[in-house]
């Protein structure tokens, strides 16, 4: 029996869904899982080993050009159709998966109005469950899944099913310039996020990089767009330990991540991803509440900033500092604070 899942995006939201994926595999090998998915994030769906297709569709890339995109939702219908769906289950619970899940020309399920993120878009389903809020994401849909797919709700802690990848991603023989870039005991540095209020100061990297240097080890800084990149030159160029990364692939992250000793990063889709492959790090929270999304784990640190005005749940900061750049919920996360949170973890290692 083949079931189609609809989470598009973004990486934290597909990964926080991974646990429910195990879930299901667990309880329900009957049934052979595809994700319909945001072609960018394909590749961690596809590190699952309960997921038995992936179908990449972008919505995201016509977003400023629709030319095509009849043609393509033509495309997509044909291609969903020919699977024979029993269920389409939507874990998105938006307009735009809604309307993706009824091409399938299957039952279509998913969170009730009280529970999605847009309610209006459950209008759209032949079936819906009550999800309750104020809890993480993670339980969010495991509770979805088994109540839409029939199985009791497990009691284990949340298992991203990610194991398996981890191990082989160890094994796979690394191509320059990332051979020679893990040849020295090196932290990641997770410095970008799609909100900039939740963006770490750069004088708070250097700070960190220092105690990081006396212990041996170097901190390498991705740079996944111009503006990343930018800002990780600046904190290189007055740490001679931070090391600036080339462009990457999600995959190519993700075999750096396998044998780094450790993170320190923002409440981004690269932090859980570190999390759900096994690294131990810490992860700071300024404006976004850490219950939301945070797994508590012996190997993992979650800091929240303690300032009156966090967590506001707001992508960009209301206060008057904000205008001169100081975000002052991320400000209060200090760079002695991380280290004291994280070097307990690379002792672990050493």
């Amino acid at each position: 029996m083949k079931i189609l899942l609809l989470r598009l995006s973004s990486m934290g939201d597909v990964l926080h869904t991974l646990p429910a994926v195990t879930d299901l595999q667990q309880a329900r090998p009957d049934l052979h899982l595809h994700w319909l998915v945001e072609p960018a994030f394909a590749p961690i769906a596809l590190l699952h080993p309960g997921v038995a297709r992936v179908i990449p569709f972008s919505l995201r890339n016509r977003k400023k050009q629709w030319r095509g995109l009849v043609a393509a939702l033509r495309d997509l219908r044909r291609t969903l159709r020919e699977e024979h769906y029993e269920h389409i289950l939507d874990a998105q619970g938006l307009y735009k998966s809604a309307l993706l899940g009824r091409l399938g020309g299957a039952p279509l399920w998913g969170l009730d109005a009280a529970s999605a993120r847009e309610p209006g878009a459950t209008r759209l389903y032949h079936r819906c469950f009550p999800v309750s809020w104020g809890q993480s994401a993670i339980s969010r849909n495991r509770q979805l899944f088994a109540q839409a797919l029939d199985y009791p709700l497990p009691e284990t802690p949340p298992d991203y099913g990610l194991q398996v990848a981890a191990a082989r991603l160890r094994k796979d023989t690394l191509a320059q310039p990332w051979k020679e870039l893990v040849q020295q005991p090196f932290v990641l540095g997770f410095h970008g996020t799609s909100w900039e209020n939740k963006e770490w100061q750069e004088d708070y990297w250097r700070a960190l990089a220092a105690p990081l240097r006396q212990a041996g080890w170097r901190l390498l800084l991705p740079a996944g767009s111009a503006r990343e990149a930018a800002r990780a030159q600046r904190i290189a160029e007055q740490a001679d330990n931070v090391v600036v990364l080339p462009p990457a692939t999600l995959l190519e992250l993700a075999a750096l991540i396998v044998r780094a000793d450790a993170y320190v990063g923002m409440d981004t889709g690269l932090s859980y991803l570190a999390g759900a492959l096994g690294l131990a790090g810490v992860t700071l929270y300024g404006p976004t509440a850490r219950d939301r999304f945070s797994v508590a784990e012996d190997h993992q640190a979650s800091l929240q900033s303690l300032e009156p005005c966090a967590p506001c749940g707001k992508s960009r900061c209301p206060l008057p500092e904000a205008k001169y750049g100081l975000i002052l919920c991320q400000q209060a996360l200090r760079a002695e604070q991380v280290w004291a949170a994280l070097s307990p973890l690379l002792e672990r290692r050493s």
